[in-house]
């Protein structure tokens, strides 16, 4: 849907970002508890889904823990490990459920997060939170092992019959299966689609520092034509548009930043004109982004191509206000966790609204005008510009 867009330019740097940042999570280290706490979170959960073979294995050939007999010792060390894992799984979720609901951080409760945004960070939560349950609760219904965490739940359970205990190990299972795909299932619609995310978007990051901007070819060589007749081809013709009115006008890597966002809020808790209560929220920016690719998307599979339906990502879904509010300081870049540059998608937007709507403060018109006739923001005339030192 998006523009073409090449990043493949040094790949040595490039997968050094995905080990730092999407692997290593560097950025989240500015906040060192939160970061272990997510920590805890994203490795637990990954390598405890190792042991889902097994789980899978044991329910198909109708064994019990399979691994076993071929690991020795090393499976007692294998489980406590994932044990271990599982209860900072859990201990995590909950401390980041009370911080959104109980705490209530000032960037969770952001009404960029209204309705679903809100519910789907919880409920991922919960289902975190009991898919652990369930595997400490397998573990604690084999009465002849001796885990970590599960032979601490065990006591809770000695009065219960073997047989009970078997419906209840096979419901846990069950349940801890479904959860399971359930969940990739569920991934793609969820903002924790950044899980995968988060490496191609890593890798594919801009290599330039954060305060460069891209010009516009188009325009520069319209310049060039006009100051140098000659040098123009002879089938040259005036760019289609400036900028992006619409996400088909944005690159593929925009797109992808849209559906990379974590809608953690580190973006717009760092933006200057968010915290002066300006409309400007950055994670607003990718979240409408995602929303208008969804409904383009949508538009596309069911007319067999785009039809015009009267709608853009420009006023319809990011408004001028937001956009005019931005000071292109970077700090919403520099911030996110996975590399995401709302700043992109807003430096287009206003591309198109400028040069293509002519829709500008009075004030930047003025500015334009300056560097048009004098090469500077400033009223003077170049030949004036250092008249001011001979006055010191």
């Amino acid at each position: 849907m998006g523009k073409d867009f090449s990043a493949n330019d040094h790949p040595i740097a490039r997968w050094k970002n995905v080990f730092l940042l999407a692997l290593g999570q560097k950025k989240m280290f500015r906040n060192p508890i939160v970061a272990i706490l997510h920590l805890c979170v994203y490795f637990g959960f990954v390598i405890i889904n190792i042991e889902l073979l097994e789980i899978i294995l044991d329910g198909l050939l109708s064994t019990h823990h399979l691994f076993e007999p071929y690991l020795g010792t090393n499976y007692s060390f294998l489980i406590n490990t994932f044990e271990i894992l599982a209860l900072l799984v859990l201990i995590a979720c909950v401390i980041f459920l009370v911080r959104r609901n109980i705490l209530k951080l000032k960037r969770f409760i952001s009404k960029d997060l209204n309705g679903w945004p809100r519910s789907d960070a919880n409920y991922i939560l919960i289902a975190e939170i009991i898919l652990m349950s369930l595997f400490l609760l397998m573990n604690a219904c084999s009465t002849e092992n001796n885990f970590i965490i599960s032979k601490h739940i065990q006591p809770y359970l000695n009065d219960i019959s073997t047989s009970n205990l078997v419906v209840i190990e096979k419901t846990a299972w069950w349940l801890h299966i479904l959860g399971i795909y359930a969940f990739m299932n569920y991934l793609p619609y969820s903002k924790h689609l950044h899980i995968l995310l988060a490496f191609p978007n890593a890798y594919y990051a801009p290599l330039v520092p954060k305060g460069m901007m891209h010009n516009m070819p188009a325009v520069q060589n319209e310049v060039i034509y006009a100051m140098h007749p000659e040098l123009a081809p002879a089938d040259a013709t005036a760019p289609a548009s400036f900028g992006a009115k619409d996400v088909m006008d944005l690159t593929w890597k925009n797109l992808m930043d849209a559906y990379s966002c974590t809608e953690c809020g580190r973006c717009s808790a760092a933006c200057p004109a968010n915290s002066t209560g300006k409309l400007l929220s950055p994670r607003k920016i990718m979240m409408a982004t995602r929303d208008r690719i969804e409904e383009v998307g949508k538009n596309i599979v069911l007319n067999k191509g785009f039809k015009a339906d009267g709608k853009s990502l420009l006023n319809d879904y990011i408004s001028v206000e937001e956009l005019r509010a931005c000071t292109t300081c970077n700090a919403c870049v520099e911030e996110c966790p996975v590399s995401i540059s709302p700043l992109d998608i807003i430096i287009e937007l206003r591309r198109s609204l400028i040069m293509e709507q002519s829709n500008a403060p009075q004030e930047w018109n003025g500015m334009f005008s300056n560097i048009e006739n004098n090469f500077a923001p400033w009223k003077f005339a170049p030949d004036d510009r250092d008249a001011w030192t001979k006055q010191v």
